[in-house]
């Protein structure tokens, strides 16, 4: 019984994570190239006893949160008319050169900056497919589907698109952009294209977020029904069946 109650507790507190997870994702549904974060769980029991009722089975397969992972689904790409948006259609992120080093996104919202290079909303330098800054000499600007820069009819660069190998864990820093472990490399993306002139809104719709947020919610109720039911038992077996002994 006291086992219960803690994994009844333990449950309750991977709910609530879960439910900060949903809360963040609905929170950026309109931040460009958001890539939403799903939990998954790992059972607080084992043993058929615990699949016998809906509330054994959701103290059971949702009793410990394994942890979070980014969902690599596409999100809808929206055209803007600005050439210097980009959106990747497929697997992969741009890279930027930040003060803190690299960090990888999806949101393409880039321009010319006063020395001439292609930068980030804030600044900070695109990155080719080499790792080199993307310099841009006056002139109209043509993307094309494989991230070769023209300018004025000559190409200057191609802008990087970047994959992983499989496995890496990618950590969030802000909103949409995310690092890799020291010594990751990233492998140029060989399934994806660039669309030139468009950016590619977060993967996390407000319907489905909406509906996941009040699913959470729910859960995290059924957790504390759990701990309600134990924490009842256990009152009751101190108060009457001790004294009995």
């Amino acid at each position: 019984m006291d086992s219960g109650y803690y994994a009844a507790m333990t449950g309750l507190n991977a709910r609530m994570q879960a439910l900060d997870t949903a809360a963040t994702n609905l929170a950026n549904v309109q931040t460009p190239g958001y890539r939403a974060e799903r939990e998954f769980f790992r059972s607080a029991f084992l043993g058929q006893d615990m699949t016998d009722s809906q509330l054994g089975e959701a103290v059971n397969h949702y009793g410990l949160l394994g942890g979070d992972q980014l969902s690599q689904t596409q999100g809808t790409a929206q055209a803007t008319g600005n050439p210097l948006d980009l959106a990747i259609l497929g697997q992969g992120f741009f890279a930027i050169q930040t003060a803190h080093g690299r960090q990888f996104t999806r949101d393409g919202s880039f321009h010319r900056s006063s020395q001439g290079l292609l930068v980030s909303e804030a600044g900070e330098p695109v990155l080719s497919e080499a790792g080199k800054p993307i310099p841009l000499p006056p002139g109209a600007i043509s993307i094309g589907a494989d991230g070769l820069i023209s300018v004025a009819g000559g190409v200057v660069a191609q802008v990087g698109v970047f994959t992983f190998p499989n496995g890496t864990l990618l950590t969030a820093e802000g909103a949409n952009r995310y690092t890799v472990p020291e010594g990751s490399k990233p492998i140029p993306s060989t399934d994806s294209t660039v669309r030139q002139g468009a950016l590619e809104g977060a993967n996390q719709d407000m319907i489905q977020g909406t509906m996941d947020l009040v699913m959470m919610q729910r859960q995290a109720e059924m957790m504390q029904k759990a701990l309600t039911i134990f924490h009842t038992e256990f009152n009751k077996f101190a108060t009457e069946d001790l004294p009995r002994v």
